[in-house]
């Protein structure tokens, strides 16, 4: 290969079925739907694959993601592409409304809102996204998140508003 010749790099991504996915979390409990994924009993959503990011810590309206950001995720201008960040902190955001869903609810986000503070890179390292619902309404939850890296610096918040709602069957 030429020394000239840019470097191609590949990422594959695999994924299940996400409807059989969506029917078992009608059945279950946010909480113990979002249980069962951190403990690998149900197949991550595809989303996470994508991106490549897990659930690590749930508890009731509070939930923590992890992502280790690569290459694959950059912008132009060669840091992690502002898209990324808000679907990490949308995600964590949701689950942290899904946590306090009975059986056959679900949210949807209304709006999110989103500050970078700081560029993240590869260099930034693993990060954690915790989100925290600060009110779970009948029909709507408002809940927030930080984006943070391993020495705690935030970079960057979010807010949103999700709408709660029975489940569609099947």
């Amino acid at each position: 290969m030429d020394s000239s010749e840019p470097m191609v790099r590949e990422r594959v991504v695999q994924w299940e079925d996400p409807a059989a996915l969506a029917a078992t979390a009608r059945s279950m409990s946010g909480r113990e739907f979002l249980e069962a994924l951190v403990a690998g009993r149900l197949p991550p959503p595809p989303i996470a694959r994508l991106v490549d990011f897990g659930l690590s810590e749930i508890g009731d309206g509070r939930v923590v993601l992890t992502l280790a950001p690569h290459e694959s995720h950059y912008n132009p201008i060669g840091s992690v592409h502002g898209g990324v960040i808000a679907t990490v902190l949308d995600t964590v955001m949701g689950c942290a409304v899904h946590s306090t869903l009975p059986a056959g609810r679900g949210y949807t986000t209304l709006e999110i809102k989103v500050n970078y503070l700081r560029a993240v890179t590869v260099q930034s390292g693993p990060l954690r996204a915790v989100g925290r619902v600060i009110h779970a309404g009948r029909q709507t939850a408002v809940a927030e998140a930080t984006l943070v890296d391993g020495r705690d610096r935030i970079l960057a918040h979010a807010s949103t508003t999700c709408l709660i709602f029975d489940a569609p069957a099947g």
